[in-house]
């Protein structure tokens, strides 16, 4: 683990350098407040720091405050290393954000124990932190085919609605369905189905830009929201479609022809009264035209413009 040695003093700097390597750290030394500071703003910065209060350019307590008002997901653990060890003082270099206090002279086994202490801590935050990145991306993603799930693409259609309407932006929906799907799981097995429905998502997300959102609808149905005027918004569509029906899926010794069929809707920024259950329930009604239709098709509530 980096640790962050921020002191005046050349001798005392190298001593400590000298020690916590040998305890498993990896030292990185600043010869002031300033320089220490640098060092902060750096990508893959100490998460661990041992800063002397007494240094020019910035002092430790001032240091210490800087590193607290900095916003950062990152936990980081200081320990301030001072000749002041009046009670006042200590109570101000903990208010002023620092975890623990050490006063000169101290003993080396002393510093090694809290040095282990801190280093505990920064893990144990870490394993939290990672943890919750995990159960929010759970939260938001369907298990399956690792798209949004239901309420998070909701979530984006109804962020997406709001600013085409701020921004004056088109905005178009879709919901995409495969074609004679249950006729797959009964044919072949759930299992295949589901690789379908993974394959499928792949496909999806490779065809679409990166600001495009798509969701597992429910089942074998996606929704899709573009922001794209209504020719661009046609042609999106399209390419997905001919994305999932223009090559086989190749799953296990089986070769299938899959194709999907999409009802979009184009929506008109300076519609005021736009809801989402309505702009969902017309989407769905455009998507049963298609299957109607004949199937593997993209019908569109409103016709793009002929340019």
């Amino acid at each position: 683990m980096k640790l962050l040695i921020a002191d005046d003093d050349l001798t005392s700097r190298t001593i400590l350098a000298s020690v916590t390597r040998k305890w498993g750290f990896d030292p990185v030394e600043a010869e002031d407040g300033l320089k220490a500071w640098q060092l902060l703003q750096q990508d893959d910065a100490p998460q661990l720091l041992l800063l002397d209060w007494e240094m020019p350019g910035i002092d430790g307590l001032t240091l210490c405050q800087r590193v607290r008002q900095q916003a950062g997901d990152e936990p980081r653990f200081i320990i301030m290393l001072t000749a002041r060890s009046k009670t006042e003082d200590i109570v101000k270099g903990l208010g002023a954000g620092a975890n623990d206090y050490i006063a000169k002279p101290f003993e080396i086994a002393e510093l090694q124990a809290r040095l282990q202490v801190a280093k505990r801590m920064l893990e144990l935050q870490q394993e939290l932190l990672r943890m919750k990145d995990h159960l929010m991306y759970q939260a938001n993603h369907d298990e399956l085919t690792g798209l949004m799930n239901r309420r998070a693409v909701m979530d984006a259609l109804t962020k997406e609605v709001a600013r085409s309407q701020r921004q004056h932006q088109p905005l178009c929906i879709g919901l995409c369905d495969v074609d004679h799907f249950k006729q797959i799981n009964d044919s072949h097995g759930h299992l295949t189905g589901d690789q379908v429905l993974q394959q499928v998502s792949k496909r999806m997300s490779q065809t679409l830009r990166p600001y495009d959102h798509i969701g597992r609808y429910g089942g074998e149905e996606f929704l899709i929201v573009l922001t794209a005027e209504h020719t661009q918004g046609f042609q999106l569509f399209e390419r997905i479609r001919h994305a999932i029906s223009d090559q086989s899926f190749e799953i296990d010794e089986l070769s299938l022809e899959i194709t999907m069929s999409i009802g979009v809707v184009l929506i008109d920024p300076d519609d005021t009264d736009l809801m989402q259950n309505s702009l969902l329930a017309q989407a769905d009604e455009i998507l049963y035209a298609a299957k109607d239709r004949g199937r593997n098709c993209t019908l569109v509530a409103r016709e793009p413009d002929p340019a």
